[in-house]
């Protein structure tokens, strides 16, 4: 007499499913990509207030061979490189920068502009409040300011130093010191969603502020949504 097959209930197919599923979504989200939100305005004009990013979390993970490193997609940290970080002073808290001066390089600002090593850095990224040598009433810039003018100071080892590119109005490394390798969790990849708040947004602050953020969104999705700057891949 032939044995008969087992055959899983459809409840436990799905259960089964769905238990995967969470486990796939809860390992992506520890290992492989996190959602960031843009809250300030330290990397205008390329990030937004309000921009939604995907962030990589692969890309810089360590490897413990040669092995792991020639067929894992592991690449390395560069100047240039958008990167989201605990912030040194307050762990809990995520940073996104851009890295700048590189382990072992000497990092200088005059009147504004980088020098690596001495040599100018070109960056068509910066965006200014004021440009070099500009005075004004409510926002004065004098040499003393590290906005103008920053150290010679070198990169210890296994830390970089970041700025944001929206260069008088970001508390980065100018402010902070140098950002151990240890503290960054991976590289920004795109924009999945833009969303340009209303000044009503920002009335009230923790519970209130959830609340009317989240009807903000549902009335105004469509016309405050940034559908130019969606799937915008971040450089």
């Amino acid at each position: 007499m032939p044995e008969k097959s087992f055959k899983k209930s459809v409840a436990r197919e799905y259960f089964e499913s769905i238990v995967i599923a969470v486990i796939l979504a809860l390992f992506i989200r520890t290992f492989v990509v996190q959602a960031f939100k843009i809250p300030t305005g330290s990397m205008e004009n390329n990030l937004l207030i309000g921009d939604h990013l995907l962030v990589n979390k692969f890309v810089y993970a360590p490897t413990a061979s040669p092995i792991e490193r020639a067929v894992l997609p592991i690449g390395t940290l560069k100047r240039g490189n958008v990167v989201v970080f605990k912030y040194p002073e307050e762990p809990e808290r995520d940073f996104i920068k851009r890295v700048i001066g590189l382990p072992g390089e000497t990092v200088e600002l005059r009147a504004k502009k980088v020098y690596i090593n001495g040599t100018a850095l070109e960056e068509p990224y910066v965006h200014f409040l004021q440009g070099p040598g500009d005075q004004s009433e409510y926002h004065e810039v004098t040499s003393w300011d590290v906005r103008e003018r920053y150290g010679p100071v070198t990169v210890p080892p296994n830390q970089y130093f970041v700025m944001g590119d929206n260069r008088d109005n970001s508390q980065d490394s100018r402010y902070w010191g140098f950002l151990p390798r240890e503290y960054i969790k991976g590289k920004a990849l795109f924009i999945y969603w833009s969303y340009e708040a209303g000044r009503e947004d920002y009335q009230d602050e923790g519970a209130a502020a959830t609340l009317r953020g989240f009807g903000s969104v549902i009335t105004h999705f469509f016309t405050r949504t940034r559908w130019n700057r969606m799937l915008h891949q971040i450089h």
